[in-house]
């Protein structure tokens, strides 16, 4: 049997722009049409996202006015490749190799578009092997840094002793579009942020290893998340049933992955959750049975952060690989599907 590949390293990054959230509720009378939005009804929403501060690659005055896709674009590549590659210098020096030893790079993301890919572009910054294995992988939304994660171990299965490089940016307050009065493009504004994220993955090498990945697509809930393509950029979609679909439905599909492979939720030390928001977080933990606010690194993140998509439940594991408690951890995001992902990842 081939041996279980390890995360061998885990570094992420943020762009300069600091947006606070005090400062983004106070413009956003600015950025809604208050006769067609329901933004004087929304304002709450800012102070009750559990949210602090989060990181744009655009200053905040940006985002006051409208911007088509041609813009957009441009933004995103640039920005994108350059946090991408912040995170990627910042984890192969915690690795302690060269990008020239680098067998296959896998690059997350759901919020711009880029061919070719970023993993392309990123090659002509740092100096890969030109004979390395790329994968781009688009439209995951959410559940792309546990999903992103899964396909980078399983290529390190394939391949024993190869390094996989794993990386996942997520520009989401970039998708802004001035001028979408809808009450999720309210919600949205008072959620994301930008980040990105770094994973070094092997079979040759210490740190905790992976078990088995998976995941659950549930049917007829194409309109729960994702993206509506406008003239101007991507329109934000997602239901404000998620926290009650976490609640009813995420137990179920949770138990039949780890019954796959033996196992029961009381075999889990640790659980490693995407903070989508302060009511996922908490549907999250009523649905494990855990105490409430018992996803102490999962609320930190959020605090500082923001929602940064894929990138997110990286920044949550890496809050969680600094302290010395061992165990069984449980990765799980959701995302566009409506799709539950999981990895399962044990101590070094």
């Amino acid at each position: 049997m081939a041996a279980d590949p390890h995360l061998l390293a885990l570094a992420t990054a943020v762009p300069s722009f600091v947006m606070r959230q005090d400062d983004i509720a106070a413009l956003a009378p600015r950025l809604f049409d208050r006769s067609l939005s329901e933004i004087d009804r929304l304002l709450p929403t800012y102070d009750n996202a559990g949210i602090a501060t989060r990181y744009s690659c655009m200053p905040l005055d940006w985002y006051l006015e409208p911007h088509g896709w041609k813009e957009r674009s441009a933004l995103f590549q640039g920005h994108g490749v350059a946090l991408m590659a912040e995170a990627a210098g910042r984890c192969l020096e915690r690795a302690g190799i060269d990008a020239s030893e680098v067998d296959a790079l896998i690059a997350v993301s759901t919020t711009g578009i880029a061919t070719p890919s970023l993993d392309a572009l990123l090659m002509e910054r740092l100096p890969f092997r030109r004979n390395l294995v790329r994968l781009p992988i688009f439209g995951l939304g959410c559940a792309g840094g546990v999903l992103g994660l899964a396909r980078g171990a399983a290529l390190a299965r394939a391949e024993p002793g190869s390094r996989v490089l794993v990386l996942v940016t997520e520009l989401c307050a970039l998708t802004f579009r001035h001028g979408d009065n809808s009450k999720s493009n309210v919600i949205a504004s008072a959620l994301f942020g930008d980040g990105a994220a770094a994973a070094l993955v092997s079979t040759a090498g210490d740190g905790p290893r992976f078990g088995p990945g998976g995941e659950h697509t549930w049917s007829d809930t194409l309109e729960i998340m994702g993206w509506h393509i406008e003239e101007d950029g991507f329109g934000v979609l997602f239901s404000r049933d998620i926290p009650a679909f976490v609640r009813s439905r995420l137990r179920e599909a949770t138990g039949a992955f780890l019954d796959r492979h033996g196992l029961s939720l009381q075999d889990i030390d640790r659980f490693c959750c995407h903070p989508g928001g302060a009511k996922v977080l908490d549907a999250l933990e009523a649905s494990f049975g855990l105490a409430p606010d018992a996803m102490t690194e999962a609320r930190q993140v959020l605090r500082d952060y923001g929602n940064m998509s894929a990138a997110t439940v990286l920044f949550v594991l890496e809050r969680m690989l600094l302290d010395s408690r061992r165990g069984r951890f449980l990765l799980s995001s959701l995302g566009p599907g409506f799709t539950a992902a999981f990895q399962l990842l044990g101590s070094a």
